[in-house]
């Protein structure tokens, strides 16, 4: 076969395949046109995230906890609603309490008062706590008050007054003071005069410290009884020691500066164990200048009165020597003449390992 039709051949072998791609290609380009201009709905489904508003931290093994949760916030996890949780046991009744004062100048006006009537002064009490009522009519705690001050004062029947007012009131608008008025008012009021003979002094121990190094030192031990079955609070006793000491130029002084004794109850609160509580008094007469002791005479511990008050009436006294009741207007009123005089017990010198500036660690004897 000659070459050049050879050639020719293979000319026309390659048009015709090139003519067959051009044909496909025009196909496939009419029916991606056609194919477009067709109108197609997609469904697709969306995820959305809704948030948790009590999300539960889980922290997985081996991973680190979150750190984004605030300190000092205690995180539960949520129930199981399929498990069985044991019945919540029904809450107690509440406790009453004393109602709050709502008006703030009345609750000042109280505050006053009450102020006044543990200093003693009860006149001003009264002021400050009818001003109360004035401002706030049928506040409990005022008139609870104002019973308060007239029975220390001993007006019992307009205390009790106070009282039923308060009473009155009931426990949604009176509290815990609904039930002391009534108390007040089933009891009556106890008479500081009812306790008489029924605690008294016991005899006074006297402990005399001569090696004291700030100067004469007297150690003395104040007994209180009690009758059985009484019920006798720290706060309604009052134990008043006044002492007497006695210049080098025969003068009786009495004691002005009450720093020169210190005074403490060996054991609180009371228990009555032994059916009586001690009050330790320590008395130490300071050193003074030679100036001093030569203008107004060198001082020496003489002697005390002791009086036993209880809710402020006076139910008992004694004194060493006796002749100084007469100094302070009081006579002694102890029937039982045993203890009519103290007991010197080691006068010239205080037990062994016994230190007087902590008589907690040490007892005297015999108490």
């Amino acid at each position: 076969m000659k070459p050049n039709r050879v050639f020719a051949i293979a000319c026309c072998v390659l048009g015709l395949i090139a003519f067959s791609q051009l044909l496909i290609a025009g196909m496939a380009l009419a029916a991606r046109l056609e194919t477009s201009q067709k109108v197609r709905t997609v469904e697709r489904e969306v995820v959305k995230y809704i948030p948790n508003p009590n999300p539960t931290p889980t922290t997985l093994l081996g991973s680190s906890p979150n750190t984004n949760i605030p300190p000092n916030i205690t995180l539960s996890p949520t129930p199981n609603k399929n498990l069985t949780t044991p019945s919540t046991p029904a809450p107690e009744p509440s406790q009453l309490i004393t109602p709050a004062i709502a008006d703030p100048r009345a609750e000042g006006l109280v505050n006053e008062g009450r102020t006044a009537r543990v200093a003693g002064d009860m006149g001003k009490a009264i002021v400050k706590l009818e001003e109360a009522l004035l401002q706030s009519p049928k506040e409990p705690n005022a008139l609870y008050e104002l019973g308060l001050v007239h029975e220390i004062m001993g007006v019992y029947n307009q205390a009790s007054i106070y009282y039923e007012q308060v009473f009155q009131l009931g426990i949604t608008g009176a509290g815990e003071l609904y039930k002391a008025a009534a108390v007040k008012l089933r009891d009556g009021f106890e008479q500081p005069d009812d306790m008489r003979g029924k605690i008294a002094l016991g005899r006074v121990r006297i402990f005399n410290d001569p090696n004291a190094a700030e100067g004469k030192r007297v150690v003395l031990s104040v007994p209180v009884s009690k009758a059985p079955g009484e019920e006798v609070q720290s706060s309604d006793i009052e134990v008043a020691v006044t002492f007497f000491n006695k210049s080098s130029n025969g003068k009786i002084l009495q004691l002005e500066d009450e720093s020169w004794a210190k005074v403490i109850w060996v054991t609180l609160p009371f228990d009555w164990a032994a059916g009586e509580e001690t009050l330790r008094v320590n008395y130490q007469i300071p050193k003074r200048d030679k100036q001093t002791n030569h203008l107004f005479g060198q001082l020496d511990y003489y002697g005390q009165v002791v009086t036993l008050s209880y809710k402020g009436e006076i139910l008992d006294v004694q004194a060493w020597p006796r002749d100084l009741a007469a100094k302070i207007g009081q006579a002694p009123t102890n029937t039982n003449p045993s203890n009519s005089f103290p007991e010197f017990l080691d006068r010239d010198s205080l037990p062994p390992n016994f230190d007087p500036d902590i008589p907690l660690l040490n007892p005297l004897p015999n108490e």
